[in-house]
């Protein structure tokens, strides 16, 4: 009785063991996704995967090759993956190695919703019309294909420029997904709810149709008042604050990083018709 139940021990220290291997590992792929040595573990894999044909086809001189790249690879590894290590230390010690979010992302959001808040900032005070719309679940190819293809980092700087009156980009909508500025001059449909105000123009009718279609995020930069507006689930929210606008921003990258589309929206303000 007593080695059936020290088997069962056994076997669960065993799982409990492979399970914490992987999790690091997925932990130190997420580490180096996005960076140059991603690349370099791809390489490593194509080494091993030689090493491993030279060994069931017996071809000698190339398994001592690989056997010797192998050997010296290590220390080959500690060199060029210095940065991923130094960086993966650092978030050891403050904790957040083990945290569901890494350091990177949580840069890439930050930035990212500082570079909206900036430019809406700027387009307001000017009175240059904007629409600007954030990518989630539903996919947006059909509109991407209407515009131009941009793959641009988000900047405050490129995502303004792109809107100045009489440029090429500035007429339609840029559509955002992450840190990317995936396309401008895109087309967006137009809502046909008769709820909406007759005061409102183009931009408007096109931030609510999009968002009667999708479950995306649209930024509206009135040119006529300044005044911010935004749209979703087919709810338009006018005369936003810089500081409103920054809590709406926060909890949809907050749903997008996790990719839950079952999180509520938390809207507040008076929904328009």
């Amino acid at each position: 009785m007593l080695d059936g139940g020290r088997d069962v021990l056994d076997y669960l220290l065993i799982a409990i063991d492979i399970a914490l291997v992987w999790f690091v590992i997925y932990k130190l792929i997420m580490l180096v996704r996005g960076t140059k040595a991603i690349q370099l573990l791809k390489g490593i894999f194509v080494v091993l995967a030689i090493w491993l044909m030279s060994y069931l086809f017996g071809l000698t001189t190339l398994r001592m090759l690989m056997s010797e790249a192998i050997t010296w690879g290590f220390l080959g590894i500690l060199i060029l993956f210095q940065p991923e290590f130094r960086r993966a230390l650092e978030q050891l010690g403050r904790g957040s190695f083990f945290s569901s979010r890494n350091v990177s992302e949580e840069q890439m959001i930050e930035k990212s919703i500082q570079a909206i808040l900036k430019s809406t900032s700027y387009m307001a005070k000017r009175r240059i019309g904007a629409l600007i719309t954030i990518e989630r679940e539903t996919g947006m190819g059909d509109y991407v294909e209407t515009g131009i293809p941009v793959g641009g980092r988000l900047t405050s700087e490129l995502l303004t420029n792109i809107f100045i009156p009489n440029t090429p980009l500035h007429d339609g909508a840029v559509i955002l997904k992450g840190d990317e500025i995936v396309a401008a001059a895109c087309y967006l449909p137009l809502s046909e709810s008769p709820f909406i105000s007759k005061e409102l123009g183009t931009r408007h009718r096109a931030a609510m149709g999009i968002s009667e279609v999708t479950d995306a995020l649209t930024i509206i930069v009135s040119e006529e008042t300044g005044n911010i507006s935004c749209t979703k689930n087919g709810e338009l929210h006018r005369e936003l604050t810089q500081e409103k606008l920054e809590e709406i921003l926060r909890k949809e990258f907050e749903v997008v990083s996790k990719n839950s589309s079952s999180k509520s929206w938390n809207w507040r303000g008076t929904k328009n018709g």
